[in-house]
């Protein structure tokens, strides 16, 4: 038989089988754990994969030919000072895009971890501080930083004209030879390209995504599938929790930035400023969008950037990060310091107060979950990743 109980908001579907000769399967139940309103919020998380768009602030984003060119150049050791260093060195794609490390080693050692690229075409704002506001511009970062690649304009350029495979493939991209005598916009071009390939590094549907839809659609059969841990860490998330306030939208992230209570003291006397230094460093840059590589026309994607401003506030604030894939690219936070799902979970549990802002936004506040609760959060939370590959 079916039977239905409807409580207030939450529904509860029952499907129980009876008359059950010896050797046949025992009983099954089915259950939707799910009130009405955190199901129009779960509903918010989706669909998934977004639209895409190109980048209009690069002519060559979505071309086959950059992609292509793009993909050499990641993966590209001569590209760094030594020989030995590529973008590939701290966004390994077995490890989820990042290098699995707590903090990111190029020529020395970084203050922050690796963040993965998964989905990095769907940011507005690109690095844990936020310093770039476009991808191309971002993948300029890394190349010049003499922590990371330690090269320069003129090195660069003189690496992709020297080697015939990448020349063929940078005058076919952009219709002309690397011009050694404006090696600036060699290097632009070449973060162009990189910047086509990282576009392409986007993720398939998920189980929670599988569930969403379903419901979407009103398929309770395939919904009430969904793991009944994962329903009450989908309940806690978008609940009580509030965790949706900040991971929100079919990326699992509002794309600003916000005080976690990490601390960053990164050494004796020094601190990592966060997006406090990174707006300090996107108005600085000759490469934002307000600038002349911006290939758009009156450079009309650039409003964020000129409009966005510093304030005390901004201090030790990170990039809220997407969730999507996060089983993949541990360790977690903006210095890799919690290892696993159980400890940030564990972190939000718990957290220090003391540790947060006294002009920040009110926003986070200890959950005290019990030992199901955490659990459960972090069930659904596993849920985010592709078991497999699409």
């Amino acid at each position: 038989m079916i039977r239905f109980w409807l409580h207030k908001s939450l529904v509860l579907i029952t499907i129980s089988f009876s008359g059950f000769t010896v050797g046949t399967a025992p009983p099954v139940q089915a259950e939707l754990l799910l009130s009405d309103a955190a199901i129009k919020k779960i509903l918010r998380h989706g669909p998934w994969p977004p639209p895409r768009s190109p980048d209009f602030s690069n002519r060559v984003s979505g071309s086959p030919d950059a992609v292509i060119l793009g993909r050499k150049l990641f993966f590209n050791t001569r590209l760094s000072r030594n020989g030995k260093i590529a973008c590939a060195t701290c966004h390994k794609p077995k490890l989820g895009w990042t290098d699995g490390r707590k903090k990111a080693v190029g020529l020395a050692g970084l203050d922050r971890n690796s963040q993965s690229l998964f989905n990095v075409r769907h940011n507005r704002w690109f690095g844990l501080d936020g310093r770039t506001d476009s991808l191309w511009a971002h993948s300029i970062g890394p190349i010049l930083d003499p922590r990371e690649m330690g090269a320069s304009a003129k090195y660069v350029a003189s690496r992709v004209a020297s080697e015939p495979g990448l020349a063929q493939l940078y005058s076919k991209t952009f219709g002309r030879p690397p011009d050694l005598k404006t090696p600036v916009t060699v290097l632009v071009n070449v973060a162009k390209a990189m910047a086509a390939f990282q576009e392409t590094i986007v993720t398939g549907k998920t189980r929670f995504d599988r569930f969403r839809d379903a419901l979407a659609k009103g398929d309770l059969e395939t919904a009430k599938t969904y793991p009944h841990d994962a329903q009450r860490g989908a309940a806690l998330f978008v609940g009580r929790g509030k965790c949706n306030f900040c991971h929100t939208g079919p990326l699992f992230s509002n794309g600003e930035f916000a005080d976690a209570g990490v601390p960053y003291f990164t050494g004796p006397g020094r601190v990592d400023p966060g997006r406090h230094g990174g707006i300090r460093k996107l108005k600085a840059s000759p490469y934002n969008l307000t600038g002349r590589f911006n290939d758009l026309p009156a450079r009309a994607s650039a409003w964020a950037t000129r409009q966005v401003a510093q304030s005390h506030k901004t201090f030790g604030e990170f990039k809220v990060p997407s969730l999507r894939e996060l089983t993949r690219t541990a360790p977690y936070m903006h210095d890799g310091s919690l290892a696993t799902l159980e400890d940030v979970v564990r972190h939000y549990s718990t957290i220090d107060l003391e540790r947060l802002h006294t002009d920040g936004e009110k926003i986070l506040f200890p959950l005290n979950l019990s030992r199901r609760e955490a659990s459960d959060l972090v069930a659904f939370l596993k849920t985010l990743s592709v078991s497999k590959p699409d």
